[in-house]
């Protein structure tokens, strides 16, 4: 969950490093560190902490001019987030320096032999090991890029590796393993990074990096080679959004920019699913229809929020295609033996493309033969490269490490696989997909009318700020909503906070309630069937034991008012799609509430954006 950059060409390394390192922040923000190649010698400074901790370090303790120079912001594993820990760590009595994101497993018994050798550690750190064998290896005459092959060939575990020799200057040489790096080809200037974002500000053209591969950069050259030394394939693509795309452009926070940002997220995944001539259209997704066709079971695979999308989607995709439809936590998955075979249809959603828990799963899951859709956010990532198909939701990066565009547009995919399943399948007849496409494509101006309802969440949010413990009921869709909405304020305003289906409550939860506390409920659209009279009563239920409710219904609905204490209207929409908009004022809410007890709302505590290790 680190963030890695390295670079090669002639602007001041420095403030490449620096920039990069801040565009990847919300990788991880525990400690922060630089290295840099000054006349064969490496000089470096590392910090614990935030990046500004580093640039108070820099500031008091300049670096040289270079023009090679790799970076790192960490997410702690192994060790705690020291000044020691910090990367980046040397090898080779300071002859090479080296980044890591990832875990490596067989660590222990590395720096075991390693010390028995002589080797004296600083650090509790995983990486120093990968750092000493790589110094041992350049110090008995291998290149880096050699070095590099020769240890990632003892390394276990997921890892990508970005290393700068002081006795070979003008060079960057980085490895990757079930761990994300991507390439930035510039004009006499090249980078590493673990995300575009890095180097967004100078190409938009980038090489993604497969499994088991290192790459050696110069200033005018990249060569790709695998752990063997052979030649490798690499796939170029271009990064379709600017640098504007990853600033906040006037917003205090990131993840304020990307609430607002949901009407054309939204949009966007939309856009060009459907054709004139009436009939979804998903060039992504290279399975056949015959295929498809004899699919006879679904088991959606995701982690946190992107669980939750997928728990909408059971619903919406049953209902569509009458076709059993799981859902299942990536990290559990593989180990209980799940029942899958050559009729099954896995379907990940991960908004980074490198969640590890989500790979595996995948791995997993083509083994036993099935066919796996992924639906992501990041071109080039490892996850729609190791699917049989992908479907792209086209949101534009999402910086905020709690995701809120990311999980709308998951469930704007969903929705269009349903369809699309449906349609090849034959279980709804064309006028029925057109109407719920027509109602779909109307809906990013309906988000944006609960947009303008700021004012009113900000003012129940002072009037909650004090709150110690939030809960949240739905029923159907509204379910997954309101654990959406609960997890929200577990990430970024550290409340407890729990979601429940509403019907569970005389099952247990309903004992959480009394005076005063704060429950949402989440009230699905009249006409559906007894579920919108069930959840009424259901209010009634906490309001007799004293509850503080907060009712986010559809506008117009003549029952809930009297047993609202305040009330939030959503424009009317079908059942199906209501979470597209139930969730907006939630991811408001949490966002007002962190801001006001004056929590880094884009980097809580403990939290990375991209969970790239098991």
């Amino acid at each position: 969950m680190c963030g890695i950059i390295g670079y090669v060409g002639p602007r001041d390394a420095r403030g490449v490093v620096i920039s990069g390192l801040r565009r990847m922040e919300y990788r991880g923000y525990d400690s922060a560190g630089i290295a840099v190649l000054d006349g064969g010698a490496i000089q470096w400074r590392k910090k614990a902490g935030k990046i500004s901790n580093l640039d108070a370090e820099l500031a008091e303790r300049p670096l040289p001019v270079s023009g090679t120079g790799i970076g790192h912001s960490r997410w702690a594993t192994h060790g705690g987030p020291t000044d020691q820990n910090a990367h980046p760590h040397l090898g080779g009595a300071g002859r090479v320096a080296l980044v890591h994101n990832g875990i490596i497993e067989n660590f222990a018994s590395l720096r075991s032999e390693l010390a028995a050798q002589g080797e004296v550690f600083v650090s509790e750190t995983d990486t120093e090991a990968a750092a000493a064998l790589l110094g041992r290896e350049v110090a008995a005459g291998a290149d880096l890029a050699e070095a590099m092959r020769r240890v990632c060939r003892r390394l276990e575990g997921a890892f990508t590796l970005v290393a700068v020799d002081a006795a070979d200057p003008g060079r960057v040489v980085a490895a990757r393993r079930n761990s994300p790096l991507m390439v930035g080809v510039g004009e006499g200037e090249n980078f590493v990074a673990s995300d575009v974002s890095a180097f967004i500000e100078f190409t938009r053209h980038a090489i993604e990096l497969g499994q088991d591969q290192v790459v050696d950069v110069h200033a005018d050259s990249i060569v790709v080679t695998d752990f063997e030394g052979h030649p490798a394939p690499t796939k170029p693509f271009e990064v379709t959004w600017d640098l504007s795309a990853a600033e906040k452009g006037g917003y205090d926070w990131f993840m304020r920019k990307e609430i607002f940002e949901q009407p054309k997220a939204v949009a966007d995944t939309l856009l060009g699913r459907y054709t004139a001539a009436g009939a979804l259209q998903l060039d992504e997704l290279h399975i056949g229809e015959d295929e498809l066709r004899r699919i006879d079971k679904i088991i959606i695979v995701a982690c946190g929020s992107a669980y939750y999308a997928g728990l909408v989607a059971k619903y919406a995709i049953e209902h569509w295609t009458r076709v059993a439809c799981e859902v299942e936590i990536a990290s559990e998955f593989r180990y209980r033996d799940p029942i899958i075979d050559g009729s099954t249809l896995v379907v990940t959603i991960s908004q980074s493309g490198e969640t590890a828990d989500t790979l595996m799963a995948i791995r997993h899951a083509r083994e036993q033969g099935a066919k796996v859709i992924a639906i992501c956010n990041t071109n080039g990532a490892t996850i729609p490269r190791e699917s049989d198909a992908v479907l792209y939701t086209h949101a534009g990066p999402e910086i905020g490490v709690a995701s809120t565009k990311g999980f709308l547009t998951q469930v704007a995919a969903c929705y269009l696989l349903g369809l699309y399943l449906a349609q090849v399948r034959g279980t709804m007849y064309d006028d029925e997909i057109a109407k719920v496409m027509e109602e779909l494509a109307a809906t990013p101006p309906l988000i944006q009318q609960v947009l303008d309802s700021l004012d009113a969440i900000r003012e129940l949010a002072a009037r909650l700020v004090d709150t110690e413990s939030v809960l949240f009921l739905g029923r159907h869709v509204g379910y997954p909503v309101a654990l959406e909405g609960a997890l929200k304020l577990k990430e970024i305003a550290y409340l407890h906070a729990e979601g429940f289906p509403a019907g569970e409550l005389k099952h247990g939860p309903i004992a959480l309630v009394d005076q005063g506390v704060p429950v949402f409920v989440v009230v699905p659209p009249q006409g559906r069937d007894q579920l919108h009279d069930k959840v009424i009563s259901n209010i009634q239920e906490v309001r007799a034991r004293g509850a503080f409710t907060v009712v986010v219904a559809e506008a117009g609905d003549p029952e809930v008012g009297a047993y609202a204490d305040v009330l939030f209207s959503l424009p009317k929409v079908s059942t199906l799609l209501q979470p597209l908009l139930a969730a907006v004022p939630l991811q408001m809410f949490a966002c007002e509430v962190a801001t006001l007890k004056g929590y880094d709302v884009d980097q809580p505590r403990n939290l990375a954006k991209s969970v790239t290790v098991e």
